[in-house]
């Protein structure tokens, strides 16, 4: 029974033991895995650069009813119908008048707003007097010339047409070049006669004459004709006769043009497919009831279906520009190209084939037609019972069928496949509120697909529509619409302006202060009104207007992480550069609402608020004391807040945002700079300093490595006064900005310098143009004060502004040459805006977010590529375990001295660091690491990690993150500064994000013989914590979750921290219980140096969150994070004689050894340590390694490696090298145990590097 108990527990306890599936990846954020930049520009081409639009129209006809002309033979029986009307019904002059009132009629459908003239059997001086009349008054507008001649001949050669004379007894030839000359230009001519052809074969002749005849008139006050631009529509080819079927119109063409659908329908019922539907006749047709323009009814559906059916044709036929200009640029215009294309299916039918310019391909066959005539026959085959016994009309079924296929399409489409050929269907069915929900939905999933997707539904011509759905009341319609206006912002911004004009803004300013609705579309609203104010100052004066600061202000404590940074990138643009807006917000302190941001959990948050503040900055154009001390007081609190933020787009936006105070003050900065110069020349520290170790050191190297260990702050060495001078703000922010150009991270080092080499070229122009003048005698500023903690502060209440106006009076004397953002009473800089030294992308990457694929849901695809390649490592991680727990047995009775690797390197490596399942091994020497594979012996990468600036410079500290999926090498200087880099085989190790862990380590270390260790780090991948602490008095506690710092721990030793680890350091988490729900928290809400709600899980344990030390002093001390910093040193002990050069937490078994050779076991609940042994008795002790898993460690003393177990006792030493050539190894820099197998690393100071494991002899 008790066995079975046992056996129970232990199933238990290893059921709830950490996995590789407990664990969560570690900067793998988009901030980490791309380069923050902006989407690239796309060119916009849906955009018409000039709308056109047709506002007279000549009507020409030349029936001479009653005769017919000479070179037409007419077949009997003919078609006679002209306008559907029979000519010889009437008497000639009443059937000629009664044709050219329907001819009218018939275009005022297309173009009711057109100026319309009828010349019916006009003389050639009508027809002139006609054009030119028609052109002047159309101005630069388009003109539309239609032209029958069923009663004259047919075109000639030459290039005319015929009209009469006056008495009708001849017939008298126009030319179309007299034709273009009176017609000009832009225009659109008709044809509808046989032998049509010609007419537009010549009149491209004629243009190109007109323009040589220019060209060499020398005519340089007119603009040049544009003849060839002008449209031209001709019934048949230049050898072709009308058709004259009886059962057609005789001017089919006309016909096609102006009445597509009921010429369509006559013509489906004269094909032999009409037999299906036997009871529709002729008669019928003319019944059908509706309105063309309602498409409630039959008569309006068939059109609606009818014009989005030819659009469909066009877009999928016709390049995008010839589309744009023929289908979207004129309203008359695109109802006659559509109805074209009906003209060329039905009349090729007749043996005629229309043509135009510009030429369209052939869509006569198009696939689209099918579905046009299923509308028809469904449409026919009730119209029987609808005008028989009135059965009510039932709508078809068409928009619902291409919606599907859309639909259908969406499941597998992407950019590299055929566009589909129903989005301009959707764009029609916008139209109808029975379709509109599905229609939308369907083209926000399209427009989701990426930018090239955007542009597409931009060229169909979606962009009038969804602006007038703004109008629209309907709150269902809401998620949809702002959905699909952020997509098309984030592609084409230059759509604001029609927002604007349209108050389309006010449709996103009620999402975004409506509660009811998703944070996730009040998100979208929010960049859709932050792109609307972006850089347009008439979209800044309505947000103004519309209330949108005090909309934004209220939702900075909103809980969704992205609408707070939207906000307040919405806030910074609102306010950038435009005065208005910066008081409104500073009537409602919205800078100081904005600083709770500068904290929060999210960077892109923080990245954000610092942006708006930045631009709260540069929009003051009237510098006054008031506005003054407000922007110090904002510059102050960014200096204290974000200076040592983990993240580096946050750092990059504070060197942005505080560029504006040096635009703005420069005259301050350039002093200081100056001052500076010569105080580093003389080598005297500035006034009333603290000596601290470093008079000696050069400025660049003090800037950089000052002697605090909490903060920036005391590299500049400013009193803690209430009432503090302008000057000592710009010292402030000088020295920060001269701190930050050795910022770990390249990005943000470079910005720095350029702002920094600003000011120092201005003091070199002005060296130039003044003659070298001294300009720190005549401007001076007060004396430094003390050197203590600045960045702790409040920020400080300002005082007068005296020294400000006598800095800014003093330095224009002495400038002969004007600089540029100087700041002084007479100047006029605040007219035109400042043109920032630096610019970030942080704000252009936020919105290519929005550009991108934002619908798709995260599913688990396990048969993808991704997916089994992770299930592989994790496998391939309990393998390694395994295969560890087995060399564990095999240590018993095998010796651990058979080298299975050996490389030399350029430079004494000084740390080694196993990859806990990949069989890789990192290596840092001096200044660079590298990365080998230690079973194949290749070199899988390598990285210098120096910066350029720095003096010296060496790694102190390795560690793998993510090891357990796809790893990467963190990497600690002594400097303080620790970076991450994403290692690839044979590629360049890539920069992922770097931060400053401490700003300042103990110089004085360095400088003595006091035993310095850089930084050190340890990683924990459970609790997503990496620790800091090496040369400083506090340990440091990072969340890499929210990349903030967690807390400090203070070490409570006078002496800097030689060795660390924690309860889940490396690969200790394995050994620690899981535990579902966090329940353990402490009074201020952290728990295992994290927010407590930031833990979907986290150990509940009483044992866990132990972080222990090993002191340069010798003491080892015990840290529990879950006390208050204070009061977290639960345990010392100070039984070494000599610094502890490592220590390892096992549960409540804590292992150190220190120079002096002694190895030491503590139990954390003894006050003594429970084993000492001596494993090195006559020399110092230079390395110490335990393993990870097993009872083991191994120490270094000269040029011995020796293996003992815990207990003490020596397994074997490793003296010499196996090889042909046996020589005494060299005096080992560095040791490292696998965490698992029974590998040791040792590096020696002859640049060996190598790797024993088991000797399987035995």
């Amino acid at each position: 029974m008790v066995d079975t108990e046992k056996k129970a527990e232990n199933i238990t306890e290893e059921i709830y033991k950490i996995t590789d599936n407990d664990l969560q990846l570690s900067f793998t954020e988009d901030r980490h895995e791309e380069t923050i930049e902006g989407i690239e520009s796309i060119t916009q081409t849906w955009r018409m650069k000039e709308r056109m639009k047709t506002v007279s129209v000549a009507l020409v006809l030349c029936l001479n009813v009653g005769v017919d002309p000479p070179d037409v033979v007419k077949t009997q029986p003919c078609a006679r119908l002209e306008c559907w009307i029979d000519p010889l019904s009437l008497s000639p002059a009443k059937a000629l008048e009664a044709i050219g009132g329907s001819l009218q009629k018939q275009y005022e459908r297309w173009q009711p707003r057109a100026r319309y003239k009828l010349s019916l059997d006009p003389t050639a001086e009508e027809v002139k007097k006609l054009c030119t009349s028609l052109r002047r008054n159309a101005k630069e507008e388009r003109v539309l010339f239609h032209y029958n001649g069923h009663g004259v001949p047919k075109p000639t050669s030459n290039g005319e047409i015929w009209v009469f004379n006056r008495s009708f007894t001849q017939y008298i030839p126009l030319s179309v070049y007299d034709l273009q000359t009176w017609m000009g230009a832009p225009s659109i001519y008709v044809y509808d006669c046989s032998n049509a052809g010609i007419i537009v074969d010549s009149f491209k002749q004629f243009a190109l004459q007109h323009e040589n005849e220019y060209t060499q008139s020398g005519e340089n006050g007119t603009p040049p004709p544009t003849f060839q631009n002008c449209i031209q529509l001709a019934a048949c080819e230049a050898s072709q006769v009308l058709p004259m079927n009886p059962d057609l119109p005789a001017d089919l063409f006309t016909a096609c043009l102006t009445t597509p659908i009921k010429v369509a329908l006559r013509w489906f019922i004269l094909q032999t497919t009409s037999k299906l539907i036997p009871k529709v006749k002729m008669e019928h047709i003319e019944r059908i009831p509706g309105s063309i323009t309602d498409r409630r009814t039959m008569l309006g559906e068939l059109n609606w279906i009818f014009t989005a059916i030819t659009d469909t044709i066009a877009w999928n036929t016709l390049s995008r520009d010839v589309f744009q200009k023929l289908f979207r640029q004129d309203l008359l215009v695109a109802s006659l190209f559509r109805n074209f294309l009906l003209a060329q299916r039905i009349m090729r039918s007749s043996d005629c084939t229309p043509v135009s310019s510009p030429a369209l391909p052939e869509t006569h066959q198009h696939p689209m037609w099918q579905a046009w005539d299923l509308t028809l026959d469904l449409s026919l085959g009730q119209l029987p019972g609808i005008l028989e016994r009135d059965v009510p009309y039932v709508h078809l079924p068409f928009f619902e069928e291409q919606l599907t296929a859309f639909q259908v399409w969406l499941k597998f489409g992407s950019e590299k496949r055929k566009p589909p050929e129903q989005l301009p269907i959707v764009l029609q069915v916008l139209l109808s509120q029975v379709h509109r929900m599905r229609a939308l939905e369907l083209l926000g999933k399209f427009l989701d697909l990426g930018p090239w997707a955007v542009n597409l539904a931009l060229s169909v011509g979606i962009f009038p529509y969804v602006l007038k759905l703004l109008q629209s009341c309907a709150k269902e319609l809401r998620p949809l619409l702002v959905f699909i206006w952020a997509k098309i912002l984030a592609v084409d911004n230059t759509c604001q302006a029609d927002l604007v004009r349209d108050t389309g803004h006010k449709y996103f300013l009620s999402i975004l202060q409506d509660t009811t609705i998703a944070s996730e579309h009040r998100t979208q609203a929010a960049f859709v009104l932050a792109c609307i104010v972006n850089e347009y100052r008439d979209g800044q004066e309505a947000a103004v207007q519309g209330s949108l600061v005090s909309i934004c202000l209220e939702l900075l404590s909103d809980p969704c992480a992205e609408l707070r940074q939207w906000v307040a990138i919405c806030l910074g643009r609102l306010w950038d550069h435009y005065e208005t807006a910066r008081w409104t917000g500073v009537r409602d302190t919205a800078n100081e609402k904005l600083y709770p941001l500068l904290q929060d959990p999210c960077p892109e948050v923080r990245a954000a608020a610092v942006y708006a503040l930045g631009t709260f900055i540069n929009s003051d154009v009237k510098r006054t004391e008031h506005a003054n001390k407000i922007d110090h007081s904002v510059v102050m609190t960014l200096l204290n807040t974000v200076v040592n933020d983990m993240s580096p787009i946050v750092r990059m936006e504070l060197v942005a945002a505080i560029q504006w105070v040096v635009l703005s003050f420069e005259h301050a900065f350039i002093n200081e700079a100056i001052q500076e110069s010569t105080r580093d020349r003389l080598r005297l520290p500035p006034s009333m300093s603290h000596g601290s170790g470093m008079d000696h050191v050069d400025s660049s190297e003090r800037l950089k490595r000052v002697a605090s260990s909490t903060s920036i702050s005391t590299a500049v060495g400013l009193g803690t006064s209430t009432s503090m001078p302008y000057g000592s703000v710009y010292i402030k922010v000088w020295t920060v900005l001269n701190i930050l150009t050795n910022d770990p991270h390249p990005d943000v080092a470079k910005i720095s310098n350029t702002v920094i080499n600003y000011i120092k070229n201005q003091i070199m122009d002005q060296k130039r143009d003044c003659g070298d003048i001294k300009l720190s005698s005549s401007i001076s500023l007060p004396p430094s004060p003390n050197k203590t903690s600045f960045m702790a502060e409040s920020p400080p209440h300002m005082a007068s502004s005296t020294d400000l106006q006598r800095l800014a009076t003093s330095a224009t004397k002495l400038r002969t040459k004007h600089v540029p953002h100087t700041i002084n009473e007479e100047d006029t800089w605040g007219l035109h805006p400042k043109k920032p030294l630096v610019t970030t992308q942080f704000v252009a990457w936020s919105c290519k977010k929005f550009a991108q694929p934002m619908m798709k849901k995260v599913i688990v695809d396990k048969d993808s590529k991704e997916f089994l390649e992770r299930e592989w490592r994790f496998m391939r991680n309990t393998v390694i375990r395994n295969e560890g727990r087995a060399e564990e047995i095999r240590a018993q009775r095998c010796r651990l001295e058979s080298q299975v690797f050996n490389s030399r390197i350029q430079n004494v490596p000084s740390i080694v660091q196993f990859h806990p399942y990949d069989q890789q091994i990192a290596v840092a020497a001096k200044d660079s690491f590298g990365i080998w594979d230690w079973g194949t012996g290749a070199k899988f990468a390598q990285a210098s990690c120096k910066p350029g600036k720095s003096v010296s410079w060496k790694i102190t500290a390795l560690e793998w993150i993510n090891s357990y999926d796809i790893g990467m090498v963190m990497v600690g200087s002594d400097d303080g500064s620790a970076k991450l880099w994403r290692v690839g085989q044979f590629q360049e190790p890539n920069l992922v994000t770097a931060w400053q862990a401490h700003n300042g380590l103990f110089i004085s270390n360095r400088l003595s013989n006091s035993v310095s260790s850089g930084l050190l780090l340890s990683w924990e991948q459970y609790t997503r914590t990496v620790i800091s602490a090496g040369d400083t008095r506090v340990l440091r506690l990072w969340d890499v979750n929210k990349e903030l710092m967690s807390f400090d721990i203070p070490t409570g030793a006078d002496c800097s921290v030689t060795c660390l680890d924690s309860t889940y350091s490396s690969v200790s988490h394995e050994r620690q219980a899981y535990v579902p729900k966090c329940t353990v928290e402490c009074d201020d809400g952290l728990f295992m140096g994290c927010a407590a709600e930031s833990f979907e899980e986290g150990p509940d344990d009483g044992k866990a969150g132990l972080i222990v030390a090993g002191c340069a002093d010798g003491s080892v001390r015990v840290y529990d994070r879950r006390c208050p910093p204070n009061e977290a040193r639960i345990k010392s002990w100070m039984e070494h004689a000599s610094n502890v050069i490592s220590v390892q937490l096992r549960g409540e078994k804590i292992i150190s050894g220190s120079a002096s050779g002694d190895v030491k076991i503590y139990d954390i609940r003894k006050s003594d340590s429970l084993l000492s042994t001596q494993v090195v008795a006559s020399q110092t002790m230079t390395g110490l390694a335990i393993h990870r898993n097993s009872n083991i460690y191994a120490c270094s003393s000269n040029q011995i490696v020796a293996v003992h177990n815990l207990s003490g006792l020596c397994m074997n030493v490793i003296r010499f090298y196996e090889g042909f050539m046996t020589y005494r190894i060299g005096p080992v820099s560095c040791l490292g145990f696998h965490p698992y197998k029974m590998a040791l690393a040792t590096g020696t100071m002859d640049g060996s590097l190598s790797v024993y494991c088991l000797d399987n002899r035995r």
